[in-house]
């Protein structure tokens, strides 16, 4: 058996709204394209007008490889993986959505909100994010449980106009969980947010598993993990994606503890080995971003006859800063963290998912 699958536009939230209502009612699939512009949709592959009976959406994601694929997630998924995190998190509320819809952080925020029959508030993501923006969309809402899911990138504003704006601590810590993934979140950055007050979970998953399927280290119910051999995370249970195996292979070093907390090192290919020391560049770019000066930063490893790897840095910001974070970053992360060459440039390389396409940097250090 088959069901219709509506193509939404990212920009089109009320209408992905309605579709997904009857989503959840098993009575159609969803696949929310890149946004509208000027009316027009934008191009994308063919997609069929009919989906198996258990499909929920179809999601579109690159990861950090650039390479499209697209992503076929059950009914049965995407709703265990809504109901359970929203049990992690506490009682039914409000969400506020700040991610596009075209991913599926973002859809999970629309899930939750009509599972609790509450309206969201929702901010224009085809737009810039901003501390202003956010600030303006979180007065309006109405609940006084409120939720809120963002990346690292956009909870750093936050926490930063939070220094400096009563206003802007007080609806933060208005929020009983702020949901914060996409990548990795540093443990910097939620320490700041734990010494205003403000309640942080920290969530790691991916297109593949519904979403975040791990909440402060600890997986949702019904789902599993191990460190498989070479140290890569692998994920099993209720939340995977159709057509995976029982055991998927993420991208990500990991470790687990003797409880089953899950503590992320980094991913494979954004972690070096510098004289022997483990370092991520993940770490290394948010410590770099903090620094006076910089307003964009990108880490790349550049081959070391002694160290074996070193970091090269490149960044958008003063000119009279280069030496400044070489010598910082040496003094934060130790002899292994210093870069090795560091240079300026007027814009980074992206992917389409607007993440720095790191292929590219590393290439301006040929």
């Amino acid at each position: 058996m088959t069901k219709p699958l509506a193509v939404v536009p990212a920009n089109d939230t009320v209408k992905a709204l309605l579709v997904l209502a009857d989503v959840i009612q098993n009575k159609k699939a969803i696949f929310v394209s890149a946004p509208e512009i000027n009316g027009v949709r934008p191009a994308i592959d063919p997609l069929p007008e009919q989906v198996a009976k258990n499909i929920a959406c179809v999601v579109e994601s690159s990861g950090s490889t650039g390479i499209p694929k697209r992503i076929s997630i059950s009914t049965e998924a995407l709703l265990h993986a809504a109901t359970t995190g929203q049990e992690r998190l506490g009682p039914w509320g409000q969400w506020l959505l700040a991610l596009p819809i075209n991913f599926i952080a973002g859809q999970q925020v629309l899930i939750r909100s009509l599972l609790a029959d509450q309206q969201p508030v929702i901010m224009n993501t085809a737009l810039p994010f901003t501390a202003e923006a956010f600030l303006r969309s979180a007065m309006l809402m109405t609940n006084q449980i409120r939720y809120t899911s963002l990346v690292p990138n956009q909870l750093a504003k936050l926490i930063s106009e939070a220094g400096k704006n009563k206003d802007m601590l007080a609806v933060l810590k208005s929020f009983r969980a702020i949901l914060v993934g996409g990548q990795a979140t540093p443990e910097e950055l939620r320490q700041k947010a734990t010494d205003l007050g403000i309640k942080v979970v920290v969530s790691y998953g991916m297109t593949e598993t519904s979403g975040g399927c791990v909440y402060d280290g600890v997986p949702l119910d019904g789902v599993r993990l191990k460190i498989a051999p070479d140290g890569r995370l692998l994920i099993s249970g209720k939340t995977l994606a159709e057509g995976q195996d029982d055991w998927i292979f993420t991208n990500d070093l990991a470790e687990l503890s003797p409880d089953g907390k899950l503590n992320i090192i980094g991913r494979a290919d954004r972690v070096i080995i510098s004289g022997g020391i483990k370092l991520s560049l993940e770490r290394v770019e948010y410590l770099g971003s903090e620094l006076p000066g910089v307003s964009e930063i990108a880490a790349v490893p550049l081959q070391d006859e002694t160290w074996g790897e070193r970091v090269g840095i490149a960044y958008i910001g003063s000119p009279e800063v280069a030496d400044d974070i070489a010598n910082q970053l040496a003094h934060l992360l130790g002899p292994a963290g210093k870069p090795i060459r560091v240079i300026r440039v007027d814009k980074l390389p992206k992917l389409l998912t607007g993440k720095t396409d790191n292929r590219l940097v590393a290439e301006l250090f040929n």
